[in-house]
Order: structure tokens, then C-alpha cells, then sequence
């Protein structure tokens, strides 16, 4: 009897192991649900909204400009934020100051990224701790879940003119 319930319970360990290690690898490699929160990207992701962020495109390389990817904040680890890609490694950018008197030319280093929010009046992005290193790149956001009324694929950056080149 008792070798009968220690099989039952190792099998149960190893099935939940097994499960476990499966799930990581979905949310780690292949995608998950996100929560957003915070006005940076509004009015493309509202406060609240739940939108699916895929994983895959961050392992191969395909972040492009005008994506919007979840990331861990360089100025907080704990905390995740939700930007788009504005410029990509060896791109130019044109920086202000935060009296908006002076600007600066300047080059996002190889292995970087420039994100900013889409409501350019209250976000906190790359205008404030500069470029993103590639590896805080969690996942790449496509999809908006909810709310209902704005299920489906996500619409374009109303600030789309900031993707040209200076």
C-alpha cells in the first residue's frame, strides 16, 4: 500500500514538473495575456486594456519600427512597460532637451532600441532614460483582447510621422 501511494504521488510530481516546465516555455517563448497600464499609449491601448504579446518575434530578431513591445523598465526591473519602437540600432535621432530650447543629434548604439509611448505628453520612455538595450525586450504586442469594443489587431501610431527619417 505504501509503495502503491508513493507511485501515485512521484507521478503526480513529475506531471505537475512536466506541465510546469511546458507552461514556461509557452510563456517564455511563445506569448501570453498582458494587463497595460498607465496613459503613455493611449489612445492606442487605454488604461486596463488586455492585449496578447508573442514572444517569438524578440528570440529571431523581427522587432520592427512602429511595433509595440512590452519591456522590462531599465529605471525599475520589477516593472514592465508598454512602448513602441520608434528607431532601431545605428538609426538617427533627434533629441530635446527637457526645456525643449536645445536639440541633439544622435545615434541609437547597436544592440539598442528607441521606444516612446504614443501620448507623447505623458510618457516616460527614451526621451527620458535613452535607449533600450535589445535584451529588455520581453515581448511584442499585436492583439488587443479587451476591451470587446476594441478587440482585434492594433491600429496604427497617431504620432506615425515620427518614424522618418530626420
Amino acid at each position: 500500500m505504501l509503495r502503491g501511494v508513493l507511485g501515485k504521488t512521484f507521478r503526480l510530481v513529475g506531471y505537475t514538473i512536466q506541465y510546469g516546465c511546458i507552461a514556461h516555455c509557452a510563456f517564455e517563448y511563445v506569448g501570453g495575456v498582458v494587463m497595460c497600464s498607465g496613459p503613455s499609449m493611449e489612445p492606442t491601448i487605454q488604461n486596463s486594456d488586455i492585449v496578447f504579446a508573442e514572444n517569438l518575434s524578440r528570440h529571431f530578431y523581427g522587432i520592427q519600427r512602429g511595433d509595440i513591445v512590452i519591456a522590462k523598465s531599465p529605471s525599475d526591473p520589477k516593472s514592465n512597460i508598454c512602448k513602441r519602437v520608434i528607431r532601431l540600432e545605428g538609426d538617427k535621432i533627434l533629441t530635446n532637451s527637457p526645456s525643449d530650447f536645445f536639440k541633439s543629434r544622435s545615434y541609437v548604439p547597436m544592440g539598442h532600441v528607441w521606444l516612446e509611448g504614443d501620448n507623447l505628453q505623458n510618457s516616460t520612455d527614451s526621451r527620458y532614460y535613452g535607449p533600450i538595450p535589445y535584451g529588455l525586450i520581453r515581448g511584442r504586442i499585436f492583439f488587443k483582447i479587451w476591451p470587446l469594443s476594441d478587440f482585434g489587431f492594433l491600429r496604427d501610431s497617431p504620432n506615425g510621422h515620427r518614424f522618418s527619417d530626420d
